[in-house]
């Protein structure tokens, strides 16, 4: 789905992006380093010099420039020149600073910001007053967060047990800590699921299971982290709208839940157990709603699932069931988001979007659909 998340990549660490974002290891905040997060209709980014920038829809203050006016080209949200990760939900946003301090802004009626309220936050809101927090996944209504110290925190919606705490929540409007784990390293938001890699390799999710998106051969849901599997080599993993991926350290990549469009990657039907898609040398996976798209080592970019706004980049708008190759470039980094659009870096750090357009969330000025990457400038 971020589908409903968004997802978020640096050069300096994998960290966790929306829906979802792709969960990598949990470090102090990067330095300063591009970075780019697709939400529903927007998308944020971060210039090497360390400022933010954001376009796209802004009916909720996700852009974070002080106005709920959509913006068709990038403008720059404050003068901070210090954020260290990005991640975009489905109307709101959230990032890190290179103190640790994190930060969120955007549409707030499940509590999702984590600051105590339900109200939207047209500019960055401090979530509490802590520093050290590591990496943050931001989906459709509720976001959670990897600390330095290893621990995870969970706050927003939680009608499908999507925080891991308690099903008697609701929503919660701070962050709640997920258990008494010390070793998360990353962790990644869907739209009613989320999933978590701990530092021994192995791979957790919980909330919503009805399309098995949990990966744990049922459809019975899970109130509290669950081990997919007994894998002790999980390196990242991707929650999107009901659906994952997830990578491993030999560099296979596996999916699991909803298939409806073709987002599993294996031309079969929905799985309720991770399946590999094939390949042996993926590097990183971001799942989104309901496409997918993930780089090899050998710099190229592969998208699948559903193509409705041309968001699989590969100049149709046909539904694909297996990877098909982005272009002809051998540049691409693991710093790429999919959603209904998406964007992704190469090696020169020029970034390049594509898809649905209709919010300006292409940053090229309008409203119309690209195909194939289009550069952005900014």
């Amino acid at each position: 789905m971020r589908t409903f998340m968004a997802r978020l990549l640096t050069t300096a660490a994998l960290t966790v992006l929306a829906l979802g974002g792709t969960a990598g290891p949990a470090t102090a905040a990067p330095p300063s380093a591009t970075t780019v997060a697709a939400g529903y209709s927007h998308t944020c980014a971060i210039r090497a010099d360390a400022s933010l920038w954001c376009w796209g829809d802004n009916t909720k203050g996700q852009l974070g420039d002080g106005t709920t006016v959509k913006k068709t080209s990038p403008v720059r949200v404050g003068t901070a020149t210090t954020w260290a990760s990005i991640d975009a939900g489905t109307s709101y946003t959230c990032g890190t600073q290179a103190d640790g301090s994190l930060w969120c802004w955007g549409a707030n009626t499940r509590g999702q910001l984590g600051d105590g309220s339900t109200t939207n936050r047209n500019t960055p809101t401090r979530v509490g007053t802590l520093t050290g927090w590591a990496s943050v996944s931001a989906g459709d209504s509720h976001t959670c967060a990897t600390r330095t110290d290893g621990t995870l925190w969970c706050w927003g919606f939680n009608r499908l047990s999507q925080l891991g705490v308690t099903s008697s929540v609701y929503y919660a409007t701070a962050p709640l800590q997920v258990g008494t784990a010390t070793n998360w390293a990353g962790v990644s938001t869907g739209f009613g699921h989320t999933c978590g890699t701990r530092t021994d390799g192995t791979l957790w999710c919980w909330g919503d299971n009805g399309d098995g998106q949990l990966g744990l051969g049922r459809l019975t849901a899970a109130t509290t982290p669950a081990q997919v599997g007994t894998g002790t080599t999980w390196a990242s993993v991707s929650a999107g709208y009901a659906f994952a991926c997830a990578t491993r350290t030999d560099a296979t990549l596996w999916c699991w839940g909803d298939n409806g469009y073709g987002q599993l990657g294996t031309g079969t039907t929905y799985q309720t157990a991770p399946v590999q898609v094939a390949g042996t040398t993926w590097s990183r996976v971001d799942a989104g709603f309901n496409s997918v798209c993930a780089d090899r080592t050998d710099g190229t970019l592969w998208c699948w699932g559903n193509n409705m706004a041309g968001q699989v980049g590969d100049d149709t708008t046909t539904n694909r069931t297996a990877p098909v190759r982005v272009g002809t470039a051998t540049t691409w980094t693991p710093q790429h988001v999919t959603g209904y659009h998406t964007c992704g870096f190469r090696a020169d750090a020029s970034l390049w979007c594509w898809g649905n357009n209709a919010n300006s969330q292409l940053g090229d000025g309008t409203t119309t659909a690209h195909l194939t990457p289009a550069q952005v400038t900014f």
